[in-house]
C-alpha cells in the first residue's frame, strides 16, 4: 500500500470514529492530511459510512483538485491556508462538538482554567471571529486564531484541530472537547479561579516533554 493509499485510509477510519468519540454527528466537521503534492481532504456531502479511498479529494497550494472527481469539502479553504501558514501541520480535525460549539456560540474562548490548556500551545483556546463557511473571510480568521496555538474554537461554528499527523490531530480535538466540557460545567458553579501568565508560561514548558518517553 502507497503512502497516500494509507493516508487515505487514515483518514477514513478516523472520521468513523468522530461520533463514537463525542466529536459530532452526521457529516458534520471534515479532516484533511497533509501530501507531497499538496492535501487530501475528505469530500462535501458524503456520508463518513460511505467514503472509500477514491472518493478523498487532493488539492494542491493553489486550492486545485488535483485528484479525485467529487467536490472537496466546503472547508477546503481554510485547510489550504493553515497548511500554508503552519508547516509543522500534518493534519488538521474541524468538528461542531457539542461542548466546544456551545462555548463557540456564545464567542467565548477558554482561558486557563485547567493547566491541561497548554496542550493547544497557548494560555488560551482562542474563539476565531464569526464569518460565512466556505468564505476567505472565515480562514482568515481561522488563521489568526490559531497563531502559535494548535487549536481554536470557530464562533457560532466549531472546533479545528491540528499536529504532525492523523492521529495526534484527532486525539487532541478529543482533548480540547473535554477541556470545552469541564469549562462549561466549571461555569454552571460560579466564578472560576484563571491560572496566571508565569504559571502557564511554566505548564507550557513541561508540555513540551510531556507524555513522552525518553
Amino acid at each position: 500500500m502507497s503512502s497516500d493509499e494509507q493516508i487515505k485510509q487514515e483518514i477514513i477510519d478516523t472520521v468513523r470514529m468522530y461520533s463514537a468519540n463525542g466529536l459530532g454527528v452526521g457529516t458534520a466537521g471534515n479532516l484533511s492530511a497533509r501530501t507531497e503534492r499538496g492535501f487530501l481532504v475528505t469530500p462535501t456531502g458524503v456520508s463518513y459510512d460511505a467514503l472509500e479511498p477514491g472518493l478523498l479529494v487532493e488539492l494542491n497550494e493553489a486550492g486545485d483538485v488535483i485528484s479525485g472527481h467529487l467536490k472537496p469539502s466546503s472547508e477546503w479553504r481554510f485547510h489550504r491556508d493553515i497548511y500554508l501558514e503552519r508547516k509543522e501541520a500534518g493534519s488538521i480535525v474541524h468538528v461542531h462538538s457539542p461542548f466546544a460549539t456551545a462555548i463557540a456560540c456564545n464567542r467565548k474562548s477558554i482561558p486557563a482554567f485547567h493547566y491541561v490548556i497548554a496542550i493547544a500551545g497557548g494560555d488560551s483556546i482562542r474563539c476565531a471571529d464569526y464569518a460565512t463557511f466556505g468564505t476567505e473571510e472565515l480562514s482568515l480568521h481561522v488563521v489568526k486564531a490559531l497563531k502559535d496555538r494548535k487549536a481554536c474554537l470557530m464562533a457560532n461554528h466549531g472546533m479545528i484541530a491540528l499536529d504532525k499527523d492523523i492521529s495526534s490531530a484527532f486525539k487532541l480535538a478529543i482533548e480540547i472537547e473535554e477541556l470545552a466540557k469541564q469549562y462549561f460545567y466549571s461555569l454552571q458553579i460560579g466564578e472560576l479561579v484563571i491560572l496566571d501568565k508565569e504559571e502557564m508560561q511554566i505548564n507550557l514548558e513541561k508540555f513540551k516533554s510531556y507524555g513522552k518517553q525518553t
